[in-house]
């Protein structure tokens, strides 16, 4: 199973690659050098390392519960091996969870990161169609109130 995720690893490595055109340890030695420098490529190469250190993490646990249901006796689960069984299905929510954000940091079409065009406002703020203002109805008299209050 870890081989598989150490694949998606590789699959995002490839991506940012492919991104920054450069390899991803070069990527980090940029950003740590100048994190200014492009924000984007800050972002992106903070969550990877979010993401391996969460990798890494799961790993160890699973390879824990493994070992702890191996010497566990055949039936009933005690405790310390549920422990570790919540355990694992937390990080795998903590590592899905940052795989999900380095997926949309690199999809440049995700909602919320489409650049700006002129239709959404950038540089033009008449609508989109021609429109008239709405023709308001005559003024009505005033009609005095029954039982109002003074």
């Amino acid at each position: 199973m870890s081989e598989e995720l150490d694949d998606v690893l590789g699959i995002f490595a490839q991506q940012i690659e492919a991104r920054f055109q450069m390899p991803l340890r070069q990527l980090r030695d940029a950003v740590t050098a100048a994190p200014e420098a492009n924000p984007d490529a800050t972002t992106v190469a903070r969550w990877y390392g979010h993401l391996e250190e969460a990798q890494g993490a799961l790993s160890r646990a699973e390879d824990e519960l493994v070992l702890a249901l191996d010497r566990a006796p055949v039936g009933e689960l005690e405790d310390p091996v549920m422990a570790l069984a919540d355990r694992v299905n937390t990080l795998v929510a903590v590592r899905d969870g940052r795989a999900m954000v380095v997926r949309h940091l690199l999809d440049d079409n995700a909602p919320g990161k489409r650049a700006p065009g002129a239709w959404r406002g950038a540089s033009h703020t008449e609508p989109a169609i021609p429109t008239r203002p709405v023709a308001r109805p005559a003024a009505v008299p005033a009609v005095p109130v029954r039982g109002g209050m003074r």
